[in-house]
């Protein structure tokens, strides 16, 4: 009898779901969810009514030196050496580890050379107009009185410097000798497929394109320092929480406190 029963098709009994004019309530709770939630509930009823009576049977006399060295701010608790980091590197320190920041200080070090690489190749676009070409001369001006660079060449005697010649010492053409940066030589121009700018829209575009260059090193370069920072906190965080007496015996460039530990002999 009982096989038959398992053989008859019966009804499919459905959950009931959310009435149509009560879905802005969202699903319709079933036990299950109940079940949950009064766990959930009863759980956190108990946490506080622990929180109280840990809170009326405290010592009045108590005290840890924790009390006066951390603080809060708006009911949260802060560390004081990460006041002196922006809040995207605290953020980082917190989500990853030190290999992590490390990788990334990797991958910027590799950018950060491949920018410099191609800077030297930037033609240095210049303008000729009437305020530009006298604020220029100003510039250069001021920046011969500060320093005075040299490129200062040996050789054995009097008649090899009669016959130096600074184009044939440095494989490049003549005008291209008084240059300190982008200076290619005869084989690279041979082989390289040079654009000249034909006119000055294109001069412009040059300067332009090697301000963007110079901008995106210097936000690079900040932001390496930046990562090495960080690096340098989560070394010293993790010493801190390492047992063994120490002191502060400064503050560092980032001013960040600096410790010194007592040296202690290992068994």
């Amino acid at each position: 009898m009982s096989t038959l029963r398992n053989v008859v098709q019966r009804r499919n009994h459905k959950e009931r779901g959310q009435l149509s004019s009560r879905e802005k309530f969202g699903l319709l709770e079933k036990k299950k969810d109940y079940l949950l939630r009064a766990k959930d509930f009863h759980s956190k009823e108990k946490r506080l009514k622990a929180m109280r009576e840990k809170a009326l049977f405290r010592n009045p006399d108590e005290f840890y030196f924790k009390m006066i060295n951390s603080k809060t701010k708006n009911g949260v608790h802060i560390q004081q050496r990460n006041e002196e980091l922006p809040a995207e590197m605290i953020q980082l320190m917190k989500s990853q580890d030190k290999r992590y920041i490390k990788y990334h200080r990797d991958l910027s070090k590799r950018k950060m050379e491949h920018l410099k690489e191609s800077l030297h190749f930037l033609d240095d676009g210049e303008i000729q107009n009437d305020d530009d070409e006298e604020e220029e001369e100003e510039e250069e001006a001021s920046s011969r009185k500060k320093a005075k660079s040299n490129h200062i060449v040996f050789v054995d005697n009097e008649d090899q410097v009669k016959r130096f010649s600074p184009a044939k010492h440095l494989d490049t053409l003549p005008e291209l000798v008084n240059r300190k940066f982008n200076r290619p030589t005869i084989k690279q121009l041979r082989k390289a497929n040079i654009i000249a700018p034909e006119n000055n829209h294109d001069l412009k575009e040059i300067k332009k394109e090697r301000e963007r260059a110079y901008k995106e090193l210097a936000s690079r370069m900040k932001r390496e320092e930046q990562l090495q920072k960080a690096e340098k906190e989560l070394d010293i965080q993790k010493a801190l929480r390492e047992k063994g007496r120490k002191k502060k015996v400064g503050v560092d460039e980032y001013g960040l406190s600096v410790y010194k530990w007592k040296a202690e002999r290992k068994k």
